[in-house]
């Protein structure tokens, strides 16, 4: 395959996205007709990195049957004054007013942003609830749960935050009695870890049972840094805890986010964009492990978007999915595609 010169990485170690290169992917709809929720994308307004309302009702409109969709916390129009513990609500009002105009109906038909994922700092423990009824206080019913900042690992070479959290957050006793705060109160924790911090994950779910907690990006393995071309080193490990994990019950796990750059993939570097069957190969071992360890009930593709759309297209990414069930059942695609999102987030009605 002809070469080009590498997307160049934004501030935030994201792949640079380019309109006119994923252009030249065009593809036909694979099962149009098949109701989808994506539970896991962002708004933002960062220098350099635009992705706001209109370029995601753009993308969700390309041909597939989205219904609803989450958004996911990522330090966007924090409050700039006021407590630091507070700032978040910022975003959780920001978003709240793009599935304000979805829910108008003058969109489309699609609800954009129906359930949104904000940041409330779990290390507080107890005190966690006074600070997600505020939340609430801005959303309604549309603040389904937090997420916060977690993914980390010492080598600088992995990165896919905006800022580098603490090492800290996932292992600490305060961290577990926030997230039992959050499953008291009715709400569902997203964790974004990296398959090195599976075994403290593992460790949550025991320490929060009660909680119900999502699993992003089928766990993180990392391709990256000290894991470059080290694929076949990590997929066993990363196996061996998704499987452990998953015996955990109030564990689901989102099944995407594998087009982004900690996960070594370098679909951005060709001189056209992947096909979805091209996808479809590469990430076949992670998403089938993860289906045959969770299963259909507790898993939920996910967009990932516009983090993954520096390697492909929403039309393209969504192939790929389709590609990947298409040997499951009618039930069971309904449980992956839109189902399980909607249980678990509480998006009745879509």
């Amino acid at each position: 395959m002809t070469k080009i010169p590498a997307a160049s990485l934004t501030p935030s170690r994201q792949v640079a996205i380019r309109e006119a290169w994923l252009a030249l992917g065009q593809e036909e709809i694979l099962d149009p007709g098949l109701p989808i929720i994506d539970p896991h994308h962002h708004l933002w307004d960062h220098p350099g990195e635009r992705y706001l309302f209109e370029d995601l009702r753009a993308d969700t409109a390309t041909g597939h049957d989205i219904r609803a969709t989450v958004f996911v916390q990522c330090g966007a129009m924090y409050r700039a004054t006021g407590p630091e513990a507070e700032r978040p609500l910022g975003e959780t009002a920001f978003v709240n007013g793009a599935a304000a105009m979805s829910a108008s109906g003058g969109y489309g038909p699609s609800r954009l942003c129906d359930g949104i994922i904000g940041l409330v700092d779990l290390t507080l423990g107890d005190q966690v609830a006074p600070l997600l009824e505020q939340h609430r206080a801005i959303a309604g019913a549309r603040f389904k749960g937090v997420r916060n900042r977690t993914a980390w690992h010492a080598s600088p070479e992995v990165r896919a935050n905006l800022t580098m959290p603490p090492p800290g957050p996932l292992g600490l006793p305060a961290f577990a009695a926030g997230a039992r705060v959050l499953g008291q109160l009715g709400l569902t924790l997203d964790v974004w870890a990296y398959h090195t911090q599976l075994p403290q994950v593992i460790a949550l779910a025991d320490a929060a049972p009660g909680t119900t907690i999502i699993l992003d990006h089928v766990g993180g393995p990392l391709g990256v840094g000290p894991y470059a071309g080290q694929r076949a080193e990590v997929f066993p490990v990363w196996k061996r805890d998704i499987e452990a994990l998953a015996k955990r019950p109030n564990v689901m796990v989102k099944l995407g986010g594998l087009a982004m750059q900690v996960g070594g993939f370098d679909f951005h570097q060709a001189a056209e964009p992947p096909g979805s069957a091209a996808l479809a190969a590469a990430w076949r071992p992670y998403i089938e492990t993860c289906i045959a360890a969770f299963g259909p009930t507790r898993g939920m593709f996910e967009s990932n978007f516009p983090v993954d759309k520096g390697m492909c297209s929403y039309a393209v990414l969504w192939n790929a999915f389709k590609r990947l069930a298409s040997g499951a059942g009618a039930a069971e695609k309904a449980a992956l595609f839109h189902d399980t999102a909607a249980r678990v987030y509480r998006l009745a009605g879509r």
